[in-house]
């Protein structure tokens, strides 16, 4: 735990406790940097960081408060996941289908939905990109880098690797049609039907549906609902399974919205460096981060070319476009290849557009105002949480992304309450569908990624008395 970290956890404690109660002012930032012998910017970045939780609000020339609410924030989890151990083949998706299928309709309050709302993005302002795009559009674009994906994107995409200390050559870039085609892509360069895996647990369901499409295996690592994946429980996993990959997401990860310590990070690019084991990054949430910097993916800490990063716009711009990404290292031929087999290309005319908006500027304002919304928002939903939930709820408190994994009481059955709840005309993601052998039957993700309104209060108080109805 780094030290804002901390310090924002000895605050957390101090407000659950009643010892900061809410409306408290939090002791200056000069006399915390004193009292604690810790810089001025980890203070602030403590502060941000409770502030992002919910926990404390900050007042124009005052100082920072103790939210109205904080106290009925529900705890966080605080083990690593005890996943069942060996090999487990990969049989999810006619659960998946399930859940999704009767959740996939604007009637339907989407607490289950993978995707944020599209009201946050700049729809408009795409558009006219692309109208101006097509207009200019010289036909040999066409075919012009037409496997790897357009020169500029390309440039623009190893552009922001660059500001975010990660020089990346344009070559190394292959365009995809969003992540998902990235990662499946990678997963196919470094597996063959039979070979196992590695991955989080609880993980990304699209993840476990890749490696069910591809005939793979899977071994769930423990992994902690703030920090990510165990490291010392990986190394054993590799030492008894001897894997071909590693998939996890080191940043806000879905679902648990765990955001990984740089040094957690570093330390597993070396663990995978030593046993030559390709790590697939699925890196879809990083620009979504709450605090003062975007945390770096474990590639930035790859010297080896054994990181096959992953991401895309879908999360952070343009929902519905379908413009991913990877930069997969050593592997970056054989990707392109596959790419080259499979779909040949990613259409011309979205990517120019995409271009074209980020050469204009205006992303990184849109993205400020992107993460203040799904921070409020949070704010709000914690706060809601702690009102209509049980005691013996926890829920996480991601530093960013849209996503709270929440743990019910254990009498509570995840997928009977998504039946129930559904027929009052609201979807969840119960837990079975985030694990192969269906564990964590009594935890559910929620979406923090809409608006919150009067809808949303009387759905969240309807979910949580059927919470209560089932304990």
């Amino acid at each position: 735990m780094k030290r804002y970290e901390a310090l924002a956890h000895d605050i957390a404690e101090s407000i659950r406790a009643g010892v900061l109660r809410p409306g408290d002012r939090l002791a200056s930032v000069r006399h915390t940097s004193a009292s604690r012998g810790v810089s001025p910017s980890t203070v602030f970045q403590a502060y941000y960081l409770l502030e992002a939780r919910g926990l404390v609000q900050a007042r124009e020339r005052s100082g920072y408060y103790v939210a109205p609410h904080a106290q009925q924030v529900p705890p966080e989890p605080e083990a690593a996941s005890q996943p069942q151990e060996g090999s487990v083949p990969v049989d999810v998706s006619a659960l998946v289908f399930e859940i999704l299928d009767a959740s996939m309709t604007r009637e339907v309050v989407p607490f289950g939905s993978a995707f944020p709302s599209p009201l946050l993005f700049p729809l408009a302002r795409l558009g006219q990109s692309l109208a101006a795009s097509a207009q200019a559009l010289d036909p040999w674009s066409t075919v012009d880098d037409l496997t790897p994906g357009n020169a500029a994107l390309r440039r623009q995409i190893a552009l922001r690797y660059l500001a975010a200390g990660m020089p990346m050559s344009v070559d190394d870039i292959v365009v995809t049609n969003g992540a998902l085609e990235a990662l499946n892509l990678c997963l196919s360069v470094v597996t063959r039907p039979g070979d196992t895996v590695l991955v989080e647990a609880p993980a990304f369901y699209g993840a476990l549906q890749a490696l069910e499409r591809q005939g793979l295996s899977a071994v769930e690592v423990p992994t902690h609902p703030r920090e990510g994946m165990d490291l010392a429980a990986l190394e054993q996993a590799i030492a008894r399974h001897r894997p071909k990959a590693c998939w996890l997401m080191s940043n806000f990860q879905n679902p648990l919205g765990s955001l990984m310590p740089e040094e957690r990070k570093r330390a597993l690019v070396e663990l995978l460096a030593r046993h030559q084991l390709p790590l697939i990054e699925d890196d879809v949430y990083a620009e979504l981060y709450f605090g003062d910097k975007r945390p770096p993916p474990a590639k930035a800490f790859d010297s080896q070319g054994l990181v096959l990063h992953c991401s895309s716009f879908s999360k952070s711009l343009a929902p519905g476009w379908r413009i991913g990404w990877a930069a997969p290292g050593r592997y970056a031929q054989a990707v392109a290849r596959a790419k080259l087999m499979s779909t040949l290309a990613t259409a011309v005319p979205t990517q120019m557009a995409l271009a074209r908006y980020l050469e204009r500027g205006g992303f990184d304002k849109h993205l400020r105002k992107l993460r203040q919304a799904l921070a409020q928002q949070q704010t709000q939903f914690m706060q809601a949480l702690g009102r209509h939930f049980p005691p013996g709820t926890r829920a996480t408190r991601p530093a960013g992304g849209y996503f709270l994994w929440v743990e019910l009481p254990l009498q509570v059955d995840a997928l009977a309450l998504h039946r129930q709840v559904l027929a009052q005309g609201i979807s969840i993601a119960p837990g079975p569908i985030f694990s192969p052998s269906r564990a964590f039957a009594h935890c559910i993700r929620l979406n923090y990624g809409h608006a919150w309104n009067t809808r949303s209060e009387a759905a969240l108080a309807t979910l949580g008395r059927l919470v209560h109805e089932a304990m």
